[in-house]
């Protein structure tokens, strides 16, 4: 095809685009750049597919306690289904796991509310200066956690800064208590403590419960003063010793 220019008007324009600079060509038309906009258009940037992870199943640490503690069938085993239990914050905060002490064989339970220091470090319920409250007034009429007095507590791990248990870790972890009652089969229950009743009876106020025969567990229960609270409350010892008559006149009578 012949082009619309003849030669001397297209090496003209040549020789002027050569004195303009222009050293190469990089396209078979010309293009004119006075006619193309101020600001290219920029690419729209590709949205990022976003990617919803999936929602964890839903896990109620209740049943899986509850599943966890029907399948024990000894005191060995429930020990060991509540060291496997890992859904309780408490137990990464605690040193040890706070069982039982005392004579599984006894008549008597005695439930307490959760370790404190001292039970978190030696890995038993009842030490230090509560404890030895405690086994001096068992003394009193007669009893020994060595062989008539078996002891736990609701909570077989210590609460950060001693804080009393919220109502999820009690109900979480009440499974095993009721396990570990069915296991040991007492004649009577002592509950010690607001905790104590309120994970057993679902009722709270000790000093209008202490000394009164209820039933928890099917079985008879008494709620008590805790010791560590006879150490910060020494005029309640009177009171304290009342209930322990009523507990050793209900041995004498049954």
């Amino acid at each position: 095809m012949e082009s619309a220019l003849d030669y001397h008007t297209a090496r003209t324009l040549l020789e002027w685009q050569v004195e303009l600079g222009v050293s190469e060509t990089i396209g078979d038309s010309p293009v004119d750049r006075y006619s193309l906009p101020d600001k290219a258009t920029k690419p729209k940037k590709a949205k990022a597919e976003q990617i919803v992870p999936a929602k964890p199943r839903d896990v109620d640490p209740v049943d899986i306690a509850r599943r966890a503690a029907k399948a024990v069938t000894s005191l060995e085993h429930l020990q060991a289904a509540m060291a496997a239990f890992e859904l309780c914050e408490l137990k990464k905060g605690a040193r040890n796991l706070v069982f039982a002490d005392g004579n599984p064989e006894a008549r008597v339970m005695i439930i307490g509310e959760a370790p404190g220091r001292d039970e978190d470090r030696e890995g038993r319920p009842f030490v230090g200066r509560a404890g030895q409250l405690l086994d001096r007034m068992l003394e009193a009429i007669d009893l020994s956690r060595e062989s008539s007095v078996y002891v736990t507590n609701v909570l077989p791990w210590r609460p950060p800064q001693n804080r009393d248990p919220r109502p999820d870790e009690i109900g979480m972890l009440k499974p095993f208590l009721e396990r570990h009652v069915e296991l040991v089969k007492p004649e009577v229950l002592v509950l010690m403590g607001n905790i104590s009743c309120q994970a057993v009876l679902a009722k709270r106020g000790i000093t209008r419960l202490r000394g009164k025969w209820d039933t928890a567990l099917n079985l008879p229960a008494i709620p008590m003063f805790h010791p560590a609270y006879l150490l910060r409350q020494p005029q309640a010892k009177r009171q304290a010793w009342a209930d322990l008559l009523e507990l050793k006149a209900k041995l004498m009578g049954s």
